[in-house]
């Protein structure tokens, strides 16, 4: 059975929707306010969360952000009364998989729900994801994204990557990365691995928090969340 997660603060407006879900075998489960919505979602393994913009405490745009961060697969359908382009921008762009205007007919809604949670049935394995902080790599479609911005890496981009997050909090030197990544012997008078680790830094650690691509002095390199 599939559990849904509705934050709504229209406790009406909320229990309506839950009846109805419920009655299409949906398993649900209810907050009334932005904090204990987060709450519930950080603290439960929900398939969809159904959420609205004007929440108490903490505003659905700021709480899909963090949801985001936190389980970047999770599918997040905001369904709000606010319906200007400007709105529904701001709601995609803050990581929510749709958008819905109120007041609207319950069939949709459920046509959305359905829909996205066959984009969560499709979703790759778990071994297939590798993540750290608010880094995410996808072995089956070769994507990486830093929260929620798509960065476009090279093939060898993304090997070199790869190998750094598969290994990450431990140091790797040099040699381990030109052998295993480039596939030949470690050449002193090289600079091949320095120059892609600054690729990397442009790509995925300049414009992004925390930074994660960390110099060993004399050694390597390491990727970890020095913050935690």
């Amino acid at each position: 059975m599939k559990t849904i997660l509705l934050v709504e603060d229209d406790r009406r407006i909320a229990q309506n929707i839950s009846r109805g879900l419920t009655d299409e075998g949906y398993a649900t489960d209810i907050a009334y306010d932005g904090i204990h919505g987060r709450e519930k979602a950080f603290s439960n393994d929900f398939d969809l969360v159904i959420l609205d913009v004007n929440l108490p405490g903490l505003n659905g745009y700021d709480l899909c952000r963090e949801l985001r961060v936190k389980n970047p697969h999770l599918p997040v359908l905001m369904l709000t009364a606010l319906g200007e382009i400007e709105d529904k921008v701001t709601g995609l762009g803050a990581g929510a998989d749709d958008y819905l205007v109120k007041p609207f007919d319950f069939r949709e809604l459920l046509a959305r729900v359905a829909a996205c949670l066959r984009r969560v049935d499709l979703r790759p394995e778990p071994d297939d994801i590798i993540q750290v902080a608010n880094l995410t790599l996808n072995r089956t479609n070769r994507q990486v994204h830093r929260d929620t911005t798509l960065v476009d890496l090279t093939t060898k981009e993304f090997i070199l990557l790869e190998y750094l997050m598969q290994h990450a909090g431990r140091a790797v030197s040099r040699l381990e990365l030109t052998e295993h990544v480039w596939s030949m012997p470690f050449d002193t008078g090289t600079n091949v691995v320095e120059v892609y680790i600054n690729y990397l830094r442009k790509k995925v650690d300049r414009d992004f928090s925390p930074k994660l691509i960390h110099t060993r002095s004399g050694y390597g390199y390491v990727l970890k969340d020095e913050q935690t």
